[in-house]
């Protein structure tokens, strides 16, 4: 049987699957009945990505398969196989969609999917939580795992093997049984989703696909072209399918290789000789992660770090529980820091790394010690400057480590490190390894030399702790008389341009990049770093509107950046001209009219907000790099900012936020607004979900209560 036949026979077989599916659906709970994945703004996004339409109950789900047949063509061109396999796909998000309209948690009765053997359905906040890493390239790709490996011991192989090289897994079929039964971890958290029992879930992970090209590319509903153009561009993905391959497999690869995702295989067919050359063969499974990574012209780089547990971006999100812990550093309960200083480079030992105290195994099992990492760094270009940036790192640098858990920073940090990966041989030299390679190798271009010291004395760290508090207050004064007056110069970041080709964020002294990741600091440090870089230099010296926040130079900046996509920002107005967003903030402002504010939701928040939206509802009105009036992504730590939507009337339009959000930036919300408007505890007026969720009267009322200043200001429509 040659491929077409194959692609043909299992689009065949998916097709007729969904066809019963919809029937017996219909029949249980009839044509009017909701349809919907939950948590996504995109409806079933496959469907709508592929043919335009919006399915929303089972009446529409069943008309959605006469256009899926439609696509189903038989004229034996490459071309055909191409269609046949997208709509394979599309046929098995019906089938899905029609378990989701029985059952809101098909694959266990837990919310949480991390704690269901599948996960089904990936979340809108799900997919741009994947933003910020795709973009830094701490994720270079996907891969998608399908059915059962030869051995065990492959499967975890594999499994393992790119998740080391921060390859983001998705696992369908038999091989999530087999890395159950090896104990792998799995979860959205730790980059390892077991997505569903069969080939049907490859649904959910094209979903996923499609909704990064709505959100980070703004590409557009039933675009077929431009749609497989930015996923074969922008999102590095690749499939992996073990024998004995079954056609409706063949069938979702056909699309998948649609998309722009090679699939390697060991399943040897009767092929005919149009086989395409993303479609490899390969019986030695061993061999496949460099098969796969060069199929998809996936270039690591490999840094050899001396500890004896696997680092990778990859475990970033790993949680270790009270039980699984051999030790912890608590800086809530005993003295804790972290701690970068600049040093001439004749007073650095480079690669000395020191222990001052016990070791991890000289204390007792699940006790909390006090720990503080003092990191020296020199160099011919290394600036006092660059101290916090390569400080907030340790974070992540941390959090790469296989079984070690960190939180927080300064010297309020958390770091727990597991009983697996003390019985790997871990100790707390491992640190010192860890942090001198990444500090070495990211920030080449200033650091010559390093060296880390790492003290467990009490007394030892105790005093310390007092000196960094001393540097850390320094460095919080300089900083916060920083103001966008006070400089000269603004910064462009452009990183999430690999996604969101026409954004442009201009990065200030009071508003940092909407990903929260970059503030005016980290940008000047990245320019420094890398000249060429991201990150480049606006000057602001021709001034049209400082009220609204317009600038000559920062409008050339952006025409320039966004490759002409853009021609004006406003950067402190949220109705003319606001700053694009690429998909990846951590949180969206829109106009609530009633009120005559704004509501503010963060990614976490899954409750629906007063303007009768979700998160991703809200969020699907913009992103894409596009500009969208009245509604504006953002970074969290930009709300109490002075000017936080300053051509508007500012802070006092903020009408409603979720508690746990507020909670976060109450402080320097509270002094602000007592400073700009001389109110007292502006956050009591602000509601949250614990008082208002979709009901916009109530939500007046509640101000009415409260005498919110939103009420007596201008309209701002």
């Amino acid at each position: 049987m040659g491929l077409f036949d194959v692609v043909f026979h299992g689009s065949d077989e998916m097709y007729a699957l969904a066809e019963t599916a919809v029937k017996e659906t219909l029949e249980k709970i009839g044509e009017d009945a909701p349809v919907a994945f939950g948590s996504t703004a995109y409806y079933l996004a496959c469907i709508k990505a592929y043919t335009g339409l919006e399915v929303t109950n089972m009446a529409q789900l069943r008309d959605a398969l006469t256009p899926i047949r439609a696509m189903m063509t038989r004229n034996r061109r490459t071309a055909d196989i191409f269609h046949s396999g997208i709509a394979t796909v599309m046929a098995a998000e019906v089938i899905e969609a029609c378990k989701y309209a029985v059952n809101p948690l098909p694959y266990g009765e837990n919310e949480n999917p991390n704690d269901n053997k599948y996960h089904g359905h990936m979340t809108d906040a799900e997919v741009r939580e994947l933003g910020v890493p795709l973009v830094t390239r701490d994720i270079p790709g996907f891969v998608v795992l399908i059915d059962e490996a030869p051995t065990d011991e492959q499967a975890v192989a594999l499994i393992k093997g790119y998740q080391s090289r921060g390859i983001f897994v998705f696992l369908l079929g038999g091989i999530i049984d087999q890395a159950m039964r090896k104990g792998v971890k799995m979860g959205f958290p730790v980059r390892v989703v077991p997505v569903g029992p069969d080939i049907i879930g490859v649904s959910h992970i094209i979903s996923l696909v499609v909704r990064a090209a709505f959100i980070f590319g703004n590409i557009q509903p039933n675009d077929y072209v431009n749609m497989n153009r930015y996923t074969m561009d922008r999102i590095f993905a690749f499939v992996n399918a073990f024998s004995p391959v079954s056609d409706m497999t063949v069938a979702c690869g056909a699309g998948a290789i649609a998309e722009g995702f090679p699939v390697i295989t060991n399943e040897v067919k009767d092929m005919d000789w149009r086989v395409p050359k993303s479609l490899v063969i390969n019986t030695d499974v061993d061999t496949w992660i460099d098969c796969s990574l060069e199929a998809r012209g996936i270039k690591l780089k490999v840094t050899n770090i001396d500890v004896p547990v696997a680092v990778s971006s990859a475990f970033e999100g790993e949680i270790i529980r009270k039980g699984d812990m051999q030790l912890e550093a608590d800086g809530s309960r005993k003295d804790c820091l972290e701690l970068v200083r600049t040093k001439d480079v004749r007073e650095i030992e480079d690669h000395k790394i020191t222990l001052v105290g016990k070791d991890i195994d000289e204390f007792g099992v699940g006790e909390k010690i006090c720990m503080a990492t003092i990191v020296e760094v020199g160099g011919a270009k290394m600036q006092p400057d660059f101290e916090p940036v390569m400080e907030r790192k340790i974070h992540s640098f941390v959090n790469c480590l296989e079984g070690i858990m960190h939180t927080g920073q300064r010297d309020l940090i958390r770091i727990r490190v597991s009983k697996a990966a003390f019985e790997a041989g871990f100790r707390m030299k491992h640190f010192g390894e860890l942090l001198y390679a990444k500090i070495k190798n990211e920030y080449e271009a200033v650091v010559d030399k390093c060296q880390v010291t790492i003290y467990t004395e009490p007394e030892k760290v105790h005093e310390l702790r007092i000196e960094a508090n001393k540097i850390y207050d320094a460095r919080d004064d300089r900083v916060s008389k920083l103001s966008d007056e006070s400089v000269d110069v603004f910064y462009t970041c452009i990183l999430c341009q690999s996604f969101s080709p026409s954004h442009v964020c201009i990065v200030t002294p009071e508003r940092l990049g909407l990903c929260g990741a970059v503030s005016w600091m980290d940008a000047k440090a990245t320019n420094q770093l890398d000249p060429n870089g991201p990150c480049q230099i606006v000057p602001k010296e021709r001034v049209v509107d400082e009220e609204i926040g317009i600038w000559e130079d920062v409008n050339e900046a952006v025409q320039t950046y966004s490759h002409g996509a853009l021609e004006q920002v406003s950067l402190y107005s949220i109705m003319q001209d606001p700053m694009t967003s690429c998909g990846c903030f951590e949180c969206i402002c829109g106009i609530e009219p009633f009120s005559n504010g704004v509501v503010i939701v963060n990614r976490e928040h899954t409750g629906v907000t007063p303007v009768g939206m979700t998160f991703s509802e809200l969020a699907s009105m913009t992103g894409g790099g596009v500009q969208t009036p009245g509604f504006m992504g953002h970074g969290r730590h930009f709300i109490p900012s002075k000017k936080f939507m300053k051509a508007e009337g500012g802070l006092q339009r903020i009408v409603w936020m979720p508690k746990a959000l507020k909670e976060s930036v109450a402080e320097k919300l509270n002094a602000n607004a007592k400073e700009l408007y001389g109110i007292e505890n502006f956050t009591d007026m602000i509601a949250d979900e614990t008082i208002v969720e979709g009901d916009p009267e109530a939500l007046v009322a509640f101000l009415t209560e409260k005498g919110h200043p939103a009420l007596g200001l201008e309209p701002m429509m």
